[in-house]
């Protein structure tokens, strides 16, 4: 084991896969898509994660109308809000939220505010005041515009924040916005983030005298 300290002023979240893991439903969701169009599952299942669901659909299939990706996500979208099964806290999420509760912090997910309250809610985490969801932004991940948002709101600049990301569209997009990456979970330990970690429970939280945040970080 060895430890890494890490100092920021505000921490910017991803949900799935980071905070909640959901891959039950996603790998449901669009194993039932991914056939309905005549594609591998297992291919498309490695470009899902971290993407608006549009997104991914360009990526699958690169000729088809973007009206029609923008329908499908749409009904996607209200497929997964309305499947919680399976949906659970990654390990030590619940007392890291708990920890970082009264520090700058913000969520920042490829959900929509629907499917962000309805996983936040099953895994019983409490939703971050400041939060950036699909509705918000013109350009999913791995644009960076939902992480620059997010500390625009919270009032910090892109390098005085630390964004927690599992996937590898997540962690692209942090490293564009100019922020240091922490990867949580087996997707992010082959991306080369800044740290990587197995899930919550391997970072402790600090709050600095001076207003900071220190990530003390127990990796492998």
């Amino acid at each position: 084991m060895s430890a890494t300290v890490l100092t920021a002023s505000a921490l910017l979240l991803d949900m799935d896969g980071t905070l909640v893991n959901s891959d039950a439903v996603v790998e449901r969701c669009w194993r039932r898509w991914a056939l309905k169009h005549g594609l591998d599952p297992e291919a498309a299942l490695k470009v899902v994660h971290g993407r608006q669901g549009y997104a991914t659909m360009a990526v699958l299939l690169p000729d088809r109308p973007v009206e029609e990706n923008y329908a499908d996500n749409r009904a996607m979208l209200a497929e997964e809000t309305a499947d919680v099964d399976g949906v659970v806290p990654i390990g030590g999420a619940p007392a890291f939220m708990a920890t970082i509760a009264d520090l700058p912090h913000a969520l920042v997910t490829s959900a929509d505010s629907a499917l962000a309250a309805a996983r936040m809610g099953a895994a019983e985490l409490p939703m971050p005041a400041v939060r950036v969801t699909a509705e918000q932004v013109g350009a999913s991940k791995p644009d960076p515009e939902g992480f620059l948002k997010g500390a625009a709101e919270l009032g910090f600049d892109p390098a005085d924040c630390i964004v927690f990301e599992d996937s590898e569209a997540g962690i692209a997009a942090g490293r564009a916005a100019g922020m240091r990456v922490v990867g949580v979970g087996p997707r992010a330990a082959a991306l080369a983030p800044d740290v990587h970690v197995e899930d919550l429970t391997r970072v402790r939280v600090e709050a600095a005298g001076d207003g900071s945040i220190r990530l003390h970080i127990t990796t492998a």
